[in-house]
């Protein structure tokens, strides 16, 4: 089968043909329909050698939406032909917070060695992918798997990210979302339909942000030295409620905590290499400051409930397999509006 994978520490990615993958007991093959292309990857593709945990070569891509191919031994629950999306944050299954399905914050996945496909293990930028327990499976029922492959983290993150912030974000709140493109354009859609807050968007183009507005933005600030001092404005000097950061830059960050209100949520999402310094006075009274991971399995399920209603629409560009490594290129350059999904059998 093809697959888009991260040979050499520094390397580009390739398409290359490799073995179809065999379910083993408790596991699942699948036959990838949609993958996601994410900043993620191209940070992980930036490491050096001495911060990479896993052998190389990598199949990438942690967003993976697909048909059941076949069952591992002693797997029920589905059966072949299922349309179904993959949860990314793979935990060990049986500590407290596993067992609350929250395996994005399992207590022993480092302990064990275990890691997210395309992050570490075999992903699903490839016709075929190995998920390793079907509790690791939801079933998409009848959504386009073209616009839901995004909703396993562009959508599930920022759905969790905005979920921990929910009792801040009542009528008369408002958000603010910096960067507006994979993750922050779903985000805008989220706080919509998730809340009463009026919603000020932040990006360093006017493309960027006409996407912004397209997609619920109330406000539209460009992301510059004056982002800030223009944000104080619109709320009355007070800053804002809550603050998301889907850069994580430094420039970003600082923004971030410029513009909180006391008693704000500055969350840091993107990973960027930002970092907010906390203590008293730093930040106003009260600011919590928090960077959280992707989202569990109970959220996914509830992110893909929003596709249902209509509630969320991910912007998408499409690309055939052997079109990845164009795709990662025009995501490092800036140049994607929204996410770009590669197509394993297109």
């Amino acid at each position: 089968m093809k697959a888009v994978q991260y040979r050499a520490v520094g390397a580009a990615p390739e398409v290359v043909t490799v073995p179809d993958p065999e379910p083993g007991p408790g596991q699942v093959l699948l036959k990838v329909t949609a993958a996601g292309v994410c900043h993620s990857d191209i940070a992980v593709m930036s490491m050096p050698a001495e911060q990479i945990r896993f052998p190389l070569p990598l199949t990438l891509g942690h967003e993976g939406v697909g048909t059941v191919a076949a069952l591992g031994d002693g797997v029920d629950g589905f059966s072949t032909g299922d349309p179904v999306a993959v949860y990314g944050p793979w935990g060990c299954g049986t500590c407290v917070n596993c067992a609350e399905g929250r395996e994005n914050y399992c207590l022993r996945a480092g302990e064990l060695g275990i890691l997210p496909p395309g992050l570490g293990a075999p992903g699903a930028m490839a016709e075929y992918m190995v998920v390793d327990d079907p509790r690791h499976l939801v079933p998409i029922d009848g959504l386009d798997p073209v616009t839901t492959v995004p909703l396993t983290d562009a959508g599930l993150t920022p759905y969790h990210a905005i979920a921990r912030s929910r009792s801040k974000l009542v009528p008369g709140s408002t958000a603010v979302v910096i960067g507006t493109g994979g993750l922050g354009h779903v985000a805008i859609q989220l706080l919509r339909a998730m809340t009463a807050a009026r919603v000020i968007a932040l990006d360093v183009t006017e493309d960027k942000l006409a996407l912004a507005r397209t997609v619920g933005a109330h406000e539209t600030v460009l992301s510059d030295e004056n982002a800030a001092a223009r944000v104080r404005e619109l709320t009355a000097g007070r800053g804002a409620h809550v603050v998301l950061d889907f850069v994580g830059a430094p420039p970003t960050v600082r923004t971030a905590g410029a513009v909180a209100r006391v008693d704000g949520d500055v969350t840091i999402v993107g990973i960027g290499g930002g970092a907010l310094p906390v203590g008293f006075g730093a930040l106003p009274y009260g600011t919590n400051v928090s960077a959280p991971y992707w989202g569990s399995r109970k959220e996914l399920a509830e992110v893909l409930d929003l596709a249902r209603a209509g509630a969320v629409d991910v912007h998408v560009e499409t690309y055939g397999i052997d079109e990845a490594p164009a795709a990662y290129e025009r995501l490092h350059a800036g140049r994607v509006n929204g996410r770009a999904v590669i197509l394993p059998g297109g």
